[in-house]
């Protein structure tokens, strides 16, 4: 059993290498390398890939009471933008780790929803991702399912209307700084398990919706620590996306393909590999490469030591994986 278990991991780190191997030798603008520290296969991607996209069955991404994001034509906007040197939120730069958990997309809006809200109060408070994969859901959350994959935008609809209480990461559980942090484990996702980052357990991978503070620690009620606020705003265009930017992070969707897991530097274009599945983040900022060209700059929920400390950069301009196509904001 043990030989089979090797083989099947030896097995799913050579599928890596060799798109690794393609990448860098097509003289692409991004740099590959197999994940060390993150996934051991194509398969286990797909598990965190949990955004409904265009052409998905569960697709359902209600924008018909969502404004347009409003800005003037000619406004003038900074050439590049990167809101973890640009902002002072501490919250802008924590890297998160969904773990094995179809999530994302409770990730990226609960991301986008603190560090727009924190650029624009100066509250650096962190919101928890748990309350959102597991309480937004149903029509309020065009039919999200937890870790079974939802919508991001109708997440960010549902904190402007519900509200959604304060939450840290795993490591913070215990410590009653917040009311609900996320009680699934970072962990090794099917590769050698590290002190930093343990094996995971086989029976974790799932959320549900307690409307009480996990912290007892927590000095005030589930209730009262809801917060609902914000104006949502579709971004239709390249222009409404780099115009949001200029006043924080925004939320986008994008289709992941085989070879994106094995982003290292540069400026990600799809070179190899079939679609697994769609994946919701936060764009932190945009700008140009001497090499790739215009860049989005994103950061994913893979935890740090996945890409390039945890963010990678995509091409601009020519909705490369379908990233410009589904993105919001959401104003305080």
């Amino acid at each position: 059993m043990k030989f089979v278990l090797a083989s099947l991991a030896a097995a799913s780190a050579n599928e890596f290498h060799t798109i690794a191997d393609l990448v860098n030798n097509a003289n692409a603008t991004w740099t590959a390398e197999a994940p060390k520290n993150r996934f051991g296969s194509i398969e286990d991607v797909k598990t965190v890939c949990g955004t409904f996209m265009p052409g998905d069955k569960e697709y359902n991404d209600d924008r018909s009471d969502i404004p347009e994001y409003e800005f003037e034509a000619d406004m003038a906007m900074d050439d590049s933008i990167d809101w973890r040197t640009k902002s002072t939120c501490k919250v802008v730069s924590k890297i998160r780790d969904q773990s094995s958990c179809g999530s994302c997309w409770a990730f990226g809006s609960t991301e986008t929803f603190e560090d727009r809200r924190c650029i624009a109060t100066g509250q650096d408070v962190e919101f928890s991702t748990e309350d959102t994969a597991g309480c937004c859901k149903g029509f309020e959350c065009g039919m999200s399912m937890g870790c079974n994959g939802g919508q991001p935008t109708a997440a960010l609809k549902w904190m402007a209307k519900t509200g959604v209480v304060t939450g840290g990461d795993y490591f913070d559980m215990g410590s009653g700084s917040s009311c609900k942090p996320y009680d699934l484990k970072p962990c090794a996702h099917h590769v050698p398990p590290t002190a930093k980052y343990p094996a995971c357990p086989s029976s974790e991978y799932s959320v549900k919706c307690d409307k009480k503070c996990s912290e007892s620690g927590y000095s005030k009620s589930y209730e009262s620590d809801k917060v609902h606020e914000g104006k949502v705003s579709s971004l239709n265009s390249v222009a409404a996306m780099q115009a949001a930017l200029q006043k924080g992070p925004i939320s986008v969707a994008f289709t992941v393909y085989a070879d994106f897991p094995t982003y290292k530097s540069g400026v990600y274009k799809h070179t190899t590999g079939s679609a697994l599945g769609g994946h919701a983040v936060e764009m932190i900022g945009y700008g140009t490469d001497p090499t790739g060209g215009d860049y989005w700059l994103v950061k994913n929920s893979w935890n740090e030591e996945w890409g390039d400390g945890g963010c990678f950069k995509i091409v601009r301009g020519t909705n490369e994986c379908g990233i410009e196509g589904q993105a919001s904001s959401i104003d305080f």
